[in-house]
């Protein structure tokens, strides 16, 4: 019997052949940490009085940073306190770091074949370089801070299939909320989701973290994209040591294999208050108070570039606030490179540097009593970006430039023919 690229990368890991269901103690590549999960991991790691293995640990602060208030301010500084007293050399600070997730495939710890694991959820988002990517407690992180390793149990694989051509407007995005909504956010639960099929070869690299990014949404323990030479090309120059291709053998068992046609996927919205519940943008034409590009799932340039397009020459609607962030300084030093910055200023967006918090609901975006927010992020459960009562519409970066100039959830066609 062969192997999926979870069971085969954790066999590599853990020095034996394994199989979905197994529970292994396999070697981690990098583990990471951000000013939210890191300080409790920092405890947790220095009661072992053990020294750290600092060439595996990644330090980025991005959830609260810069810091909004003092509790904040001293998350910040624990991880800063931390990366000094034990010399970690993988520490972004403020002004030269971003979103982690796209910060971990910007500064080459991502590739393929590579185990590496998160103290946040969307950890996942790294398989769409073909690794097993996955998110931890800080407790967990702590002992890979000291040992380097970790138990798993083998997940078992659903394959997923998309083919064909997909329309002008539709995205990665488009791609996993169809998915979800078609599995649910338990359908995945505790799986690795392999995602492939001509559409998904003819996506860019950042629509594919997209869908990895979403897969825990699904329920999945990691989403993955075999690799192909998109990735070899965007990791030259940039990947750290080396790295080896892992794709599924021919003869590998899935739990499940579901297929969808490329050419039937429309640009969609996922209406409050779970990812699954999914609708086309043109049959949800709800009034938003406020449009938010950025975060893990679709804040790259790709993104910003897509909006951008869309917005040139035309106007936020009067009593929407469309909030654009970047995920990290180089995308940022890209944009205003590029004149983006520029467009969306000039179109009454705000822009600003990298952070976590909207998404969060921390800061920089925060929703009042009964407000609606049409959002590029990955969540949108009760309360998740400020009030109980506000609601958040996932989508897509079109979808979320469109209905800012509308003023209501617009499928981007009806913009940008």
């Amino acid at each position: 019997m062969g192997g999926t690229i979870s069971e085969k990368i954790l066999s590599a890991r853990s020095g034996k052949q394994v199989h979905a269901g197994d529970m292994v103690e396999a070697k981690v590549d990098y583990v990471m940490v951000n000013d939210i999960t890191g300080p409790a991991a920092f405890d947790e790691f220095d009661a072992l009085c053990v020294p750290p293995l600092r060439n595996k640990i990644v330090l980025i602060p991005d959830h609260y940073v810069p810091n909004k208030d003092v509790p904040s301010a001293i998350q910040a500084k624990k991880m800063r306190d931390f990366a000094a007293r034990h010399r970690i050399p993988n520490y972004f600070e403020v002004g030269c770091g971003g979103v982690c997730h796209q910060l971990m495939i910007e500064q080459g710890f991502v590739a393929p074949g590579r185990l590496i694991v998160g103290a946040d959820s969307h950890t996942c988002s790294y398989g769409a370089l073909g690794a097993f990517a996955t998110g931890i407690g800080s407790t967990e992180a702590a002992t890979v801070f000291a040992r380097g390793v970790l138990w798993f149990k083998v997940p078992e694989s659903i394959r997923f299939t998309v083919d064909g051509k997909l329309g002008k407007h539709v995205s990665g995005k488009d791609v996993i909320l169809t998915i979800i909504g078609e599995i649910g956010v338990e359908g995945a639960r505790y799986a690795s989701m392999e995602v492939s099929g001509s559409s998904i070869l003819a996506l860019p690299l950042s629509d594919r973290v997209t869908i990895s990014n979403m897969g825990i949404e699904a329920g999945a323990k990691a989403c993955i994209i075999p690799p192909d030479r998109k990735v070899d090309q965007y990791l030259k120059g940039r990947v750290r040591g080396t790295y080896k291709w892992v794709t599924p053998d021919r003869d590998a068992e899935y739990a499940d294999h579901r297929c969808y046609e490329g050419d039937e996927i429309v640009p969609v919205v996922a209406k409050p208050f779970l990812p699954s519940n999914v609708a086309p943008a043109s049959e949800t034409p709800v009034e938003i108070d406020q449009a938010y590009l950025g975060s893990c799932t679709n804040g790259r340039i790709e993104d910003l570039r897509i909006a951008a397009k869309i917005v040139k020459g035309r106007k936020v609607h009067r009593g929407v606030r469309m909030i654009v962030v970047p995920a990290t300084k180089e995308i940022f030093d890209q944009a205003l490179e590029e004149g983006l910055i520029k467009t969306f200023s000039e179109a009454g967006a705000f822009v600003s540097g990298p952070t976590c918090g909207a998404c969060l609901g921390g800061y920089m975006g925060v929703l009042a009593p009964g407000e609606r927010c049409v959002s590029s992020t990955n969540r949108n459960f009760v309360g998740r970006m400020g009030a109980k009562d506000s609601e958040v519409y996932l989508a897509s970066p079109a979808v979320v430039a469109a209905s800012a100039i509308m003023g209501r959830i617009t499928d981007p066609s009806e913009v940008s023919p």
